[in-house]
């Protein structure tokens, strides 16, 4: 009776786990910022780095819509549509907003997997090699950690140069203590589990445990951190943009779109700044409701 009860309960609860709306909304900004990060300025419909005739248009009309979808999937005749207006320069916003993520999404990416990488390896050679190894690993940590992230980034993107590689490389290296912090929590925990007891028994060398067994189960915390700390990457381009410190105008950026956009929204040309913004946060939105999903499944 009791058995038959439980599984009574239990299947409703699952099916709703199952069925976790945040999540799988997440999943899909997820999947749409990927998608757009590879061919997004394919699919947008002006050039991003060439004006157009014209000049801080205001996008449509909720009215208007209609009618111009319309337009466009019938093939009908119709004057030029900028769905988000233009900016001061006759850019299209909507076609660089779309082909952004080429740019940020692309950095947050590549500075989160150096990270992780690294982070992970430091992480387990702290929570397996001597004490006083490991405690040094943490006291640098702490030493990363102890100034404030944005004008640590801003100061050393600005030393070393404003590029690509730059940018990645810096927020990698701002974002690696959190795994080493992770990463070494698991390892001490996992490194005296029975299976890692047993193969040690077998004779195996604590280098081969470290990376055959005790890694692959401590990877698991830090797999889930990556998924939110996109968003952080996200953020901390487009913030370093914004204020000159990060990718070179005219690239399509968030960060440097909202920037250009600021001062016209006194005048009313508001659009300029408020697409790419709502880009960032439904972006950042979606890898942070991603990543509470993947931890609410690993709790399980």
């Amino acid at each position: 009776m009791s058995g038959a009860a439980l599984s009574v309960e239990t299947a409703p609860r699952t099916a709703r786990q199952a069925r976790d709306p945040l999540f799988l909304l997440g999943s899909a900004i997820v999947v749409l910022s990927l998608v757009l990060m590879v061919i997004g300025p394919w699919i947008a419909p002006y050039d991003v780095g060439r004006p157009t005739d014209d000049i801080a248009v205001p996008p449509p009309d909720l009215a208007e819509v209609p009618g111009l979808l319309y337009a466009v999937i019938t093939g009908a005749p119709h004057e030029p549509i900028h769905w988000f207006g233009t900016d001061t320069a006759g850019l299209d916003v909507f076609s660089r907003v779309i082909a952004a993520p080429r740019t940020d999404v692309a950095i947050a990416l590549g500075a989160n997997l150096a990270s992780l990488v690294l982070g992970s390896l430091l992480g387990l050679l702290a929570g397996t090699a001597r004490p006083w190894l490991g405690a040094l690993e943490m006291r640098l940590s702490d030493l990363v950690q102890a100034f404030p992230v944005f004008i640590t980034g801003m100061i050393l993107v600005t030393l070393a140069g404003r590029s690509f590689t730059t940018i990645v490389l810096t927020l990698a290296l701002l974002y690696t203590p959190i795994y080493v912090r992770l990463t070494r929590a698991e390892v001490l925990t996992q490194r005296h589990r029975g299976f890692v007891d047993a193969a040690r028994a077998l004779g195996k060398g604590e280098a081969f445990l470290a990376l055959r067994h005790v890694l692959p189960n401590a990877l698991a915390p830090a797999l889930i951190q990556a998924s939110v700390t996109v968003g952080f990457a996200i953020l901390m381009t487009a913030g370093l943009s914004f204020v000159g410190a990060g990718v070179r105008p005219p690239a399509p950026e968030w960060g440097l779109m909202i920037a250009a956009g600021a001062d016209q929204i006194i005048q009313g040309e508001w659009w300029t700044s408020v697409f790419p913004g709502l880009a960032i946060s439904l972006t950042v939105f979606g890898y942070a409701c991603f990543g509470n999903g993947l931890e609410r499944r690993h709790a399980r």
